[in-house]
C-alpha cells in the first residue's frame, strides 16, 4: 500500500511539473513579481524545460515503480502456486 501512495505521489508531481511551467500561473508567480530578474530568470524557456524534464524523470520512476510492484505481486503469486501444486504432489 505504501508504494502506491509512493507511485501515486510521483504520478502527480511529475504531470504537475511537465505541466505548471507553461500555464499561465507561471507567468504571474508571486515570487516572479518580487524581483525583474527573478522574473526573467523563471520565465526563461530553458528553465521551464528543465522544470518540465524532472517531471519526466518524476513520472518514468513512478512508472517504473508500478511495473516493479507489479512484477512482484505476480512472481510471488507463480512462486505461491508452484509452492502449492508441489505440496499438493506430496
Amino acid at each position: 500500500m505504501k508504494r502506491l501512495v509512493l507511485v501515486a505521489f510521483f504520478l502527480e508531481t511529475g504531470f504537475i511539473l511537465v505541466v505548471a511551467p507553461w500555464s499561465a500561473y507561471w507567468d504571474r508567480n508571486y515570487f516572479g513579481t518580487l524581483s525583474p530578474q527573478l522574473h526573467a530568470f523563471v520565465t526563461n524557456n530553458f528553465i521551464r524545460g528543465a522544470v518540465s524534464g524532472l517531471g519526466v524523470i518524476n513520472i518514468a520512476l513512478g512508472i517504473a515503480d508500478l511495473v516493479s510492484l507489479f512484477l512482484t505481486r505476480h512472481s510471488r503469486d507463480d512462486s505461491i502456486s508452484v509452492a502449492s501444486s508441489r505440496a499438493a504432489e506430496e
